[in-house]
């Protein structure tokens, strides 16, 4: 690479004075002999005033990428100071100082230590400073110089997109702009041609062509049809040095894309189409499609259909589907096989979007020809009318007739028809029908005022199939009949003052009617004739279907009397006129003076439900007497000392001995007194059951005194009769000792107690068969019966 080395003298600094160049003793190989000198001009620090100034240099020059091995000189510093003999110290100091420049403190020669690259950074801004090498002062004040970096053509241009996206509408004309592409040249722009660059297409001809300037693309070919080619890759070249030989250069590429405009019409692939329906066809079904083709796409695809004449233009419509764009032909009115079976129709297909440029190529719509057979089916009964709508009085009598279907067979046999009502709208059965002529009929009484209209459904079978069946809607509408008398709208409680004065308003009443009135209800109000001239009371009509009760006296005497019934007849102008009487209920209440309610005798007006405080009080105070009285009782009986179980030493009975499980026998000492069964009185009456815990504490019952002659069985009888009646007795199993076995045992009684209560012989020989347990009491009565023989 050959170098060049360029020296420009910038300005004066300071006044005018004379220059000179020291020339160097040693120079960098490579450059050129004229070197460069920096001069630092400067006087004695020890002088207050300058004698003279030299020139000075303040720009140097240094091309980048310099590729050689030693170091790149730069320039050289020098003072006017500086006598040759060593005193002086050159320093340097700003970008790069002492990294990427470095000076010779005693020669003042800078070199550059590093290749530099303009494009990183251009100017390098340095200052200088002679000083003295021993004292270290400064002898010249510090001077700033600049260096410069010489811009060499070593970056090609750069695209700003490694790939381009564009598109254009297709057949556009000849130079239409598609996208403009741009590069870049790190190169010094002012600095020779390195970073002029020229664009120019490399692949994309004949298509398009670029401007080499702007790079602007455009198009280069009339009439390009998406349809035959919808995608283009284009590259384009920009090349520095204006385009010239050595130029480095860099290329991108640009997808071009025609958008699809609306050129193509649509155009039905046959003429003709046929299709079959069945005459029982439900409208607005389907009938079939059809489908004209665009070479377009999107909405310069779309299409319309219509039918534009035919012999079935009311019977048929025609609708588009958007997702296919077909022409869905429907059905708009029902069909008949016997009326026409043939329909011929003519279907226009139209773009919806048509471009106006391309009229010139033709009109934008096909047509084709749809022929229709209708099928013949078997069909359903036909009602005359797709819904009756019928109305009948509320007090008509059962079994009248309130109106007529009608349906037959529209085939050509005329199939005789039948008639029912569908249940499960008329699950009353409020209606019936006759099946031969549709006759509808009532079949209960009908109220108005409970359901308005009746919705039902009739159902025409024809005979020889029921299976054809169809179904109608009768509406039918109850009239009203004056049948129901007015009536309150409310139920009225009201009250009067004591103080109250003669024809003051204390209440005003309104009525309701649930018949339904055409010019409106117009209610009369009066009292009842039995209390009209004893009342004390008065009853005005205000003539607007309410009414207000008046007082007729001064004062009320709610002592003598605190609740009056105000009988009020209530009539309507209907015909038959119903009249109903109801009642008011007015209570006598104590009033301030400006009549605002204190209290009333009836305490319902304030204490709807509940008793009053003084009845609580006196029910709380009986029912703490009451609990204070048990209380007592129990205790006192529990203080009374117990009779002795046996009453008379002599009075002595068998015991009744416990055995368990096996049998004590004699031996056992568990007895039992019989005295306690001579002497109920001595019962404790009070002892609580001992296996549960008691949860109430109920009131001992004390049973008459049995006596002393009393048999035993009865004894047993009567606890077991208070036992089963008495409603403290506990519902689970418990234990209640009653000493008496019964003659429902099958080993009967083993107490000799019942030879007190029978005269009978006691035959004790089965004890022997019981086991050898039972040995000692078989032995014991045996022996009984053998000495009662002897």
């Amino acid at each position: 690479m050959r170098t060049y080395h360029c020296f420009w003298l910038l300005f004066w600094a300071g006044q005018p004075h004379q220059s000179f160049l020291t020339p160097l003793s040693k120079r960098t190989s490579g450059f050129p002999g004229k070197e460069k000198v920096l001069v630092l001009s400067g006087n004695s620090r020890q002088d207050l005033h300058r004698s003279k100034r030299s020139w000075m240099w303040n720009q140097f020059f240094l091309l980048e990428e310099y590729t050689g091995t030693d170091y790149q000189y730069v320039g050289k510093l020098h003072s006017d100071q500086d006598k040759g003999d060593g005193s002086l110290k050159y320093i340097l100091s700003g970008d790069g100082a002492g990294d990427l420049f470095i000076i010779n403190e005693n020669t003042g020669d800078i070199q550059a230590t590093k290749r530099l690259d303009r494009e990183e950074k251009p100017v390098y801004i340095l200052r200088a400073q002679a000083v003295n090498r021993r004292t270290g002062r400064p002898v010249e004040p510090e001077s700033e110089f600049i260096i410069k970096i010489h811009d060499i053509n070593d970056n090609e241009p750069m695209f700003t997109k490694d790939v381009y996206n564009a598109s254009i509408p297709e057949m556009s004309d000849v130079g239409t702009f598609v996208v403009q592409v741009t590069a870049t040249d790190a190169d010094d722009p002012t600095y020779g041609n390195s970073a002029k660059v020229v664009y120019s297409i490399l692949q994309g001809q004949p298509y398009f062509s670029v401007e080499s300037e702007t790079g602007i693309i455009k198009t280069a070919l009339l009439n390009m049809d998406r349809e035959n080619r919808e995608q283009y890759q284009v590259v384009i070249q920009a090349k520095d040095m204006g385009g010239q030989m050595g130029g480095l250069s860099g290329t991108t590429t640009v997808n071009i894309t025609l958008t699809d405009v609306n050129d193509n019409p649509p155009r039905f692939p046959q003429s003709t189409y046929q299709f079959r329906a069945p005459e029982s066809t439900p409208l607005d079904s389907p009938v079939g499609r059809i489908k004209a083709n665009d070479a377009d796409v999107d909405e310069n695809a779309e299409i319309e259909y219509s039918i534009t004449e035919g012999d079935g233009y009311d019977m048929f419509g025609i609708t588009t589907d958007k997702d296919t764009q077909e022409g869905i032909i429907t059905v708009k009115k029902a069909l008949d096989f016997e009326n026409k079976n043939l329909y011929i129709l003519k279907v226009e297909a139209t773009n919806t979007h048509v471009d106006p440029r391309f009229l010139y190529l033709g009109p934008f719509k096909d047509s084709a020809t749809v022929r229709i057979q209708v099928e013949d089916v078997d069909e359903p009964p036909v009602f005359s009318r797709p819904a009756y709508i019928m109305e009948v009085k509320e007090d008509v009598p059962i079994n009248s007739v309130i109106g007529t279907v009608t349906a037959q067979d529209p085939d050509a046999a005329r199939n005789p028809v039948k008639y029912s009502v569908d249940r499960h709208t008329d699950m009353d059965r409020v209606f019936n029908i006759n099946s031969g002529n549709g006759s509808i009929f009532t079949s209960k009484p009908l109220d108005r005022e409970t359901v308005l209209w009746h919705n039902i459904t009739v159902i025409a079978a024809e005979i020889n199939n029921p299976k054809q069946s169809s179904r109608v809607p009768v509406f039918i509408k109850v009239l009203d009949v004056n049948d129901n008398a007015p009536e309150f709208a409310m139920f009225y409680e009201t009250f009067v003052c004591e103080n109250a004065k003669a024809e003051q308003l204390i209440q005003t009443l309104s009525a309701v009617d649930k018949d339904d009135s055409y010019n409106g209800h117009q209610f009369s109000f009066s009292l009842a004739p039995e209390v009209a001239s004893s009342s004390n009371f008065t009853l005005q009509d205000n003539r607007d279907n309410t009414a207000g009760i008046f007082t007729r006296k001064t004062r009320y005497n709610r002592h003598e009397m605190s609740t009056y019934f105000l009988p009020v007849v209530i009539s309507d102008n209907d015909y038959p006129i119903q009249s109903s009487t109801e009642t008011v209920t007015i209570r006598v209440c104590a009033c301030d003076h400006r009549g605002k309610m204190l209290s009333c005798n009836a305490e319902a007006l304030i204490h709807p439900t509940g008793l009053s405080t003084g009845a609580l009080i006196a029910i709380l105070l009986c029912i703490i007497i009451l609990l204070v009285t048990v209380v007592l009782f129990a205790a006192l009986r529990r203080q009374r000392k117990k009779e002795p179980l046996i009453i008379s030493k002599e009075d002595i009975r068998d015991n009744i001995v416990s055995y368990n499980d096996e049998g004590g026998g004699e031996e056992d000492t568990q007895a039992f007194d019989i005295g306690t069964l001579r002497n109920p009185e001595a019962i404790d009456d009070n002892k609580l059951r001992r296996d549960i815990v008691p949860e109430t504490l109920f009131i001992p019952r004390r049973t008459a005194t049995t006596r002393d002659n009393t048999d035993v069985r009865d004894f047993i009888n009567q606890r077991l009769k208070e036992n089963d009646t008495d409603p403290t007795a506990p519902p689970y199993d418990s234990l209640a000792t009653y000493a008496y076995e019964g003659n429902g045992s099958v080993a009967e009684s083993l107490s000799s107690l019942e030879s007190v209560t029978t005269d009978g012989d006691q035959d004790y020989d089965y004890l022997s068969d019981w086991g050898p347990r039972f040995k000692k009491l078989a032995d014991m009565y045996g022996s009984m019966d053998s000495d009662k023989d002897s």
